[in-house]
């Protein structure tokens, strides 16, 4: 398949190498466990199998056009997303790698598309409050699958247990207090975009250190933010929860890339030092509603897989989910949502094995 952009480095391993290997993987697994399972979460948080067959695809869209979305064309503008390229048609159209070899999906989905919802207008709340902050809180109590009580601005007793409830799930310290880690826990921390530095779009034909062209959000070299500090040394990749950015980090600690991602909006994403275990080209969300194009999973949890990939694609009609310029916020359910050259970058620096570090 001839390439749409002459200046785009060609991946070391060829991408139709990768989907027959991943076309054999999915077939086996077919065989062997008498069809593909995808796995759905309820909001009372209880995990449940359903078939993937339950999600089909709408006439018209396809593994190759969700897929071929992450290899635009030309630098897109602000607010834009790269252009669909045409599929080879030598390509074998068959279902997407729903689940890496272990069996978990991966955590993003259509019911995740806009960062919607309330914020705390305090810093804390806790039994006795009343407000705004209160109602927010029982919001997300609510979503989070720990409260069932009415929405009443008042931090009562039943508000209490639940957010004890939710704290001692999610491994914070079990007080009832309501603050920052606990209201990061549930998406209703408010000065988190204070912390999201946003750097001016390269100009047309800019590449990283690598060669690569960048996307809207993307920089490298000494243009890039500087890294976290104990961000880790070697070779990596680190994904800052806060600032909502990854730095592309080469064995003589240099940035080849940074850029900015649309993250958790449930803060599931686990603090520390992962490694890459898992790669597939193209992926299914756990709803079934979403292709993942080009899908790098670094940490598993009890009901999915959580990794970077392209853009997400609607499975209805092959609709992209979001644009570049929404990137930089809390948008998916623990996956990290790159722009489609980003995605393609980082499929090729992170191997199977390499470090990403969560801050």
């Amino acid at each position: 398949m001839n390439d749409p952009d002459p200046r785009r480095p060609r991946p070391s391993t060829p991408i139709r190498t990768t989907r027959q290997s991943a076309i054999v993987a999915v077939l086996v697994a077919s065989v062997a466990c008498g069809g593909l399972l995808a796995l759905a979460t309820s909001e009372d948080k209880n995990p449940k199998v359903v078939s993937a067959a339950a999600a089909p695809a709408a006439p018209g869209s396809t593994p190759e056009s969700a897929a071929a979305a992450v290899a635009g064309a030309t630098t897109p503008a602000a607010g834009s997303i790269d252009p669909v390229a045409t599929p080879d048609p030598a390509a074998v159209a068959v279902a997407p790698d729903t689940a890496a070899a272990d069996g978990l999906q991966d955590l993003d989905g259509s019911d995740l598309t806009t960062a919607d919802g309330c914020l705390l207008t305090v810093q804390s709340v806790r039994y006795g409050a009343t407000g705004d902050s209160v109602r927010c809180l029982q919001q997300a109590l609510v979503s989070g699958g720990f409260y069932s009580g009415p929405i009443t601005g008042e931090f009562d007793q039943a508000t209490d247990n639940a957010a004890r409830a939710m704290q001692e799930d999610r491994n914070l310290f079990v007080d009832g207090v309501v603050g920052r880690e606990s209201a990061l826990s549930l998406g209703i921390w408010p000065d988190e975009a204070s912390l999201v530095v946003r750097t001016p779009a390269p100009p047309d034909g800019a590449v990283d250190l690598m060669g690569y062209p960048l996307s809207s959000v993307a920089v490298s070299g000494p243009d890039a933010p500087p890294l976290p500090p104990n961000s880790g040394d070697g070779k990596r990749v680190v994904y800052d929860r806060a600032g909502q950015r990854v730095w592309a980090v080469n064995s003589d600690n240099v940035v080849v890339r940074s850029y900015l991602v649309a993250g958790s909006k449930y803060s599931n994403e686990q603090p520390g030092s992962h490694k890459v275990y898992s790669k597939s080209d193209l992926s299914t969300a756990w709803n079934g509603k979403a292709w993942l194009p080009l899908m790098i999973r670094y940490q598993k949890t009890d009901i999915g897989a959580i990794g970077f990939h392209g853009i997400p694609r609607h499975v209805e009609d092959d609709s992209p989910y979001m644009t570049e310029s929404e990137l930089g916020q809390r948008l998916s359910g623990g996956c990290q949502r790159q722009a489609n050259r980003d995605a393609r970058f980082l499929w090729d620096f992170a191997d199977v094995g390499t470090t990403v570090v969560v801050i």
